[in-house]
């Protein structure tokens, strides 16, 4: 194990099968002689190599051809793995007929093909990602709908604060996640490009060719990508930005887990994740539950955005092609990429079998004796005898019941400044209930669940 993602522990935790596969060594070789392949046959469309070169290139950029021992060999010795995998496409290619291997790799650098290839398991990541985001959003909104109109107590500074509903709070989250969706969509034009420059980026090797942009469009075809509006060597802001987006999702996941591990407490007990037999069990406690998936949802997302923030680092790259800064991608993006979709699968797990608990919801608004719709008795005494006075009044009588432990409607029923207002017990308890004061809590949920 050299990191708890590739794991044969922990993998299952930490990362996800699809995931570790598009970051995985034969990924990476497959995407790098599929960009081999690809260059060969736009060149040979062009005249620019031989057909038949083109083709004999292309049936020997099969990942299960490759020596994987001596790529590990030579990498090492080299220093880049794109080289090693050159060199066995040209010694099986020039089997075929000798000197018909020359042809390959013609005109590209080591860069274009790794930048290629990043850019394509980042594509095949980020079709991941938006599936996940799909699943999530489906769930949310079913989940906010149902409780658009269950009261709860919403939190300031960790005390209870006013009534709002379950369904309002899981539909700020779901409005988060959609507004991640349109961030995905508005990044991807940008990120899905090639790489074909040659050694600074100018196509110097066939520019001769007269057809040397053809090419570069006809590799991008290939390949399902776009053509950049330049090369972009050493101008890494569209892998910090899919980097900086990960890091956000993964906040936004974080957020949630923080949330369900508060509300999973023994003495709140408003909801809990998913149960399955021994899940969160603890070694000696017998009785606790732990909330597993919320825990490793915020050691990940935490990683993901140190790990991400390195990408701002790999920016500051010297001229055209850069020593050192362009390597940190490599060690970074494979955990950034399979935590995210690791941190995105536990999200939905917890989702999809979130236990909701209305009563102890309940429970809790009840525990203040009516103190949490203070502000919304306050407003409405407010009306009759002054905002301010109002809430000093509130004040003192919001300690007094909590020192004498005795409902606030009952302590407003004897006081005579509430008394000359002429407000009736009925009216005072219909204020300090909370059901009555959700605000536009189921309105505002469905504007989100619902939007025209």
């Amino acid at each position: 194990m050299s990191t708890v993602t590739d794991s044969s522990v922990f993998r299952g935790i930490f990362s996800s099968p699809s995931s570790s596969a598009i970051w995985s060594d034969k990924t990476r070789t497959f995407y790098y002689l599929r960009f081999e392949s690809a260059l060969a046959t736009a060149q040979a469309r062009f005249g620019v190599i031989p057909h038949m070169a083109a083709s004999a290139i292309a049936k020997k950029c099969d990942v299960n051809l490759i020596d994987m021992e001596e790529l590990e060999r030579e990498t090492r010795k080299i220093g880049y793995p794109v080289l090693p995998v050159v060199k066995q496409i040209v010694r099986m290619v020039n089997e075929v007929e000798p000197g018909l291997g020359e042809w390959a790799h013609w005109g590209a650098t080591t860069q274009d093909v790794t930048d290629t290839a990043t850019i394509l398991q980042l594509r095949d990541t980020c079709d991941l990602v938006s599936k996940s985001l799909e699943n999530i959003t489906c769930i949310l909104r079913k989940l906010a709908r149902t409780h658009a109109s269950t009261p709860m107590a919403a939190r300031s500074n960790l005390q209870q604060a006013v009534p709002i509903s379950f369904g309002f709070k899981l539909a700020r989250l779901l409005a988060t996640f959609v507004r991640h969706q349109i961030r995905l969509a508005e990044i991807l034009p940008r990120l899905l490009v090639i790489e074909f420059g040659g050694a600074a980026g100018t196509l110097a090797t066939i520019s001769d060719t007269g057809v040397a942009l053809q090419v570069q469009e006809e590799l991008a075809k290939e390949l399902g990508l776009n053509v950049p509006d330049i090369a972009w060597h050493t101008e890494r802001d569209r892998i910090t930005e899919i980097g900086s987006f990960f890091a956000m999702v993964a906040g936004t996941c974080a957020k949630f887990a923080l949330d369900i591990k508060l509300l999973m407490q023994t003495e709140v007990g408003e909801v809990s994740e998913p149960y399955y037999a021994h899940r969160g069990s603890s070694s000696t406690m017998p009785q606790k539950r732990n909330p597993i998936s919320s825990v490793y949802i915020t050691a990940m997302a935490s990683t993901v955005k140190q790990l991400s923030a390195s990408l701002f680092d790999a920016m500051v790259e010297d001229h055209e092609r850069s020593t050192g800064p362009w390597e940190i991608e490599w060690i970074v993006l494979p955990q950034i990429c399979t935590m995210t979709h690791a941190i995105l699968t536990h999200t939905q797990e917890i989702l999809n079998g979130l236990e909701v608990h209305p009563e102890a919801m309940s429970k809790n608004l009840d525990k203040t004796k009516g103190a949490i719709a203070s502000e919304a008795v306050m407003m409405k005494l407010g009306r009759l005898i002054g905002r301010q006075v109002a809430h000093d009044l509130i004040y003192d009588l919001c300690r007094k019941a909590a020192q004498e432990d005795r409902p606030l409607v009952d302590l407003l029923s004897e006081n005579k400044d509430v008394l000359n207002t002429g407000i009736s017990r009925k009216e005072l308890e219909s204020w300090c209930n909370p059901a009555n004061y959700m605000g536009l809590s189921k309105e505002m949920t469905f504007r989100v669940t619902d939007p025209e």
